[in-house]
């Protein structure tokens, strides 16, 4: 029986795995995707993947389908409305920054024509490769993260610091940091 070796983080829940098999780590140009991507992981922040993984959907209704320009209108109704929401997380602050990062989001989209050309010149629009052998190598921030956090916190987004735009990063395929022996990784390479 030939198993697929797979990143040690995907564990056996059916929820990871598919995450880690088809998304984790491909390229993202879609700026609907990588606007969910990056509220998701600001929602991550202080907890556990799995956590948001499970609550992503109910999040996608809740935020209407992750559209920057509905959420970037949001007010407090719809604020209250969210902190009621016992399907997604609910933390104050994480939803203001949901609420002002979309707002952002739409001015870089207005002024490069895309959030997608705007992110991906930090990588030189091509995705980093890590040459990982084992988990434990992998960085929880890169001088390229510390770039974005400090450029995007200083056209005001919130819940952008360094190891959650590097968590982005790898979600969305700007860098391919599955181990060097994962299926995947070999995948991403070939394009």
């Amino acid at each position: 029986m030939n198993e697929k070796i797979r990143c040690p983080w995907a564990g056996d829940t059916p929820i990871y795995l598919d995450y880690h098999d088809h998304e984790w780590g491909r390229p993202v140009h879609d700026d609907g995707r990588l606007f969910e991507m990056l509220i998701l992981e600001g929602m991550q922040a202080g907890l556990a993947w799995i956590t948001v993984l499970k609550k992503r959907e109910a999040f996608r209704e809740a935020f209407d389908g992750f559209d920057p320009a509905k959420v970037a209108l949001y007010g407090e109704a719809k604020a209250r409305e969210l902190m009621a929401n016992g399907k997604i997380i609910r933390n104050r602050l994480k939803i203001n920054a949901a609420v002002n990062n979309a707002g952002l989001f739409l001015e870089i989209i207005e002024k490069y024509g895309s959030f997608d050309k705007f992110i991906w010149r930090y990588v030189d629009y091509k995705p980093v490769t890590g040459h990982w052998e084992r988990l434990a190598d992998l960085p929880a921030s890169t001088p390229i993260s510390d770039k974005i956090s400090k450029d995007l916190k200083k056209l005001g987004f919130k819940f952008v610091g360094s190891t959650i735009i590097y968590a982005f990063m790898q979600a969305t395929g700007m860098v391919n940091d599955h181990i060097t022996r994962c299926f995947v990784y070999e995948e991403i390479i070939k394009g």
